[in-house]
């Protein structure tokens, strides 16, 4: 290591950590961590360190059919198995960052978070082996402790290796192989679970638990891209003498109470709709053979055209919603979009692959203007300002978003489960339609508040880059008074030493000092002529 960072530094930089690295001439581009293609590297490490957890988040939903045979549960139950994963989640949320920061580290943490999501698909899977389907709910909670957790440590590898513009295409890629994780579960687990049947030659708890263990393999391969992450993330500290990345985050659960009401109704608009389209998809593969006849590989297609078309239309939208702006009326129309995709799949017939795409295209679309907005409800400017507003930690707004999304993603699956089970699959649509009622009512409430309370939630991309332009000129403006007084002052100190002393010296002599001089140097003389 002393021989590659010697390398790495040159001769300008000096053999410890205390000079200025020099180029980069020794090492080989791909050991570099400075050059692109090193970084290009780290880059696929981070973006499949969460794609085991994205794989196996979906199992059940891609076997939903074999899980409710071969277990023997009701739909109620095959959905606690979701909601067992949202439930630690509703707490770690404001704590994986923490625990990133203060107790393990980013390298540690994230190895320790994709131990958990092994552990959790394991127990999962033996809970199937076993027969055993409590022991199935406990492997999805130990994989919900590790899920959302490492999803935090995913994207603070990604801050300390990536900036500015970068960043942003990198958390596009994260995203899309997200996505991708789910994709080929959807459409792949249940080929594995019909080869292990034809191995085995019978359908039954042993055909799911072997299943679920091969489709485990993903896990080991993220906790594996987890440990060569944190020994080039190691190595890149000490030859470039950085430190580990961290997420920055200062968290108060007391500010809650100074969340304004934009907030709680973007709050209102995450769950609501998001509970119209996870609860959804996990159900999504029986409702289409049901009711549209389609073969279970068709089903499973269908079900996944959400991620396939969120994987590479993310980052489109993501860069639509930076260069117009307007992030209220995107939401709207995402939320209108799935209203019709839900009403078009509940009360016709029509190709639902109509359906699915719309919806594709509205979820998508929603993630890429809606959470954005979180960041927009306590401007920068506002803070420090005589309004006497709080601020509010971004650190907390994003994780109670989390964490009131999976505590709202928790019930509905249960009740998902227990209205298809009781109602069937009409009533269910009308519920999931009724959710989305609920966050387009909380849109246009956020809209008018946003409007009558002069917010920028809705404002135009170049209105808000002219108003950040004033800012920043305005931020330099008082930098440079700043440094001017500075200057000021530094060419006043040494008259004033002089002056200073001058008096001292007088003092000392016992002279009388002039009454408008200062007081300190007038007790300074009485104290002299005492002596």
């Amino acid at each position: 290591m002393a021989e590659e960072q010697r390398a790495l530094l040159g001769a300008e930089g000096g053999d410890g950590c205390g000079g200025s690295p020099g180029p980069p001439r020794a090492l080989p581009a791909a050991c570099d961590p400075r050059r692109l293609p090193h970084r290009l590297l780290v880059l696929a490490l981070m973006c499949f360190l969460g794609f085991g957890s994205y794989f196996c988040y979906d199992n059940p939903a891609a076997l939903q059919t074999q899980v409710q045979r071969d277990m023997k549960v009701n739909t109620a139950q095959f959905m606690a198995l979701y909601a067992w994963y949202s439930w630690p989640n509703v707490v770690l949320c404001f704590f994986g960052g923490f625990l990133i920061d203060r107790v393990f580290g980013i390298r540690l943490g994230t190895v320790i978070f994709s131990i958990f999501v092994c552990a959790g698909q394991v127990v999962f899977a033996l809970g199937a082996l076993f027969n055993t389907f409590w022991l199935m709910e406990v492997g999805r909670f130990i994989f919900g402790i590790g899920g959302e957790s490492l999803a935090v440590a995913q994207n603070t590898y990604a801050v300390s290796w990536f900036k500015g513009k970068e960043l942003n295409l990198v958390f596009g890629l994260q995203l899309s192989m997200a996505r991708i994780g789910s994709t080929v579960n959807m459409n792949v687990m249940g080929w594995i679970y019909s080869r292990v049947q034809d191995l085995l030659g019978y359908a039954g708890p042993s055909t799911l638990g072997l299943a679920l263990l091969i489709g485990g393999v993903t896990c080991l391969f993220s906790l594996s891209c987890a440990l060569i992450l944190a020994y080039l993330d190691r190595r890149a500290e000490k030859l470039l003498c950085k430190e580990q990345g961290k997420t920055g985050e200062v968290i108060k659960l007391t500010d809650v109470k100074d969340f304004s009401l934009s907030l709680w109704l973007i709050f209102v608009i995450c769950v609501c709709y998001y509970a119209a389209v996870f609860p959804f998809i996990g159900l999504g593969k029986v409702f289409f053979i049901e009711k549209f006849r389609f073969s279970p590989q068709e089903a499973s297609a269908i079900n996944s055209i959400v991620y396939i078309i969120s994987a590479p239309m993310s980052p489109v939208f993501g860069l639509l919603v930076d260069k117009v702006g307007k992030n209220i009326i995107w939401v709207l129309c995402a939320v209108v979009t799935t209203l019709a995709s839900h009403i078009m799949l509940a009360f016709t017939f029509w190709n639902p692959w109509i359906a699915m795409c719309l919806l594709g295209v509205a979820y998508s679309l929603l993630a890429c203007a809606l959470w954005p907005m979180v960041a927009f409800v306590v401007p920068e400017h506002q803070l420090g300002t005589a309004y006497g507003l709080k601020a509010i930690p971004a650190a907390l707004l994003c994780p109670s978003m989390q964490s009131i999304q999976n505590l709202g993603l928790a019930v509905i699956a249960i009740a998902a489960g227990m209205i298809l089970d009781t109602r069937g699959y009409l009533f269910l649509e009308v519920f999931f339609s009724a959710c989305v009622c609920l966050s387009l009512l909380a849109v246009v409430m956020l809209y008018f508040v946003n409007h009558l309370t002069g917010g920028d939630l809705n404002w135009s991309a170049k209105k808000r880059a002219k108003l950040q332009k004033a800012a920043a000129s305005e931020a330099e403006e008082q930098e440079r008074l700043r440094r001017q007084n500075e200057d000021d002052l530094a060419k006043l100190l040494p008259k004033a030493d002089a002056f200073s002393l001058r008096n001292k010296y007088l003092s000392r002599l016992g002279a009388q000092l002039p009454a408008h001089y200062s007081s300190c140097f007038s007790t300074l003389a009485h104290r002299s002529v005492l002596k």
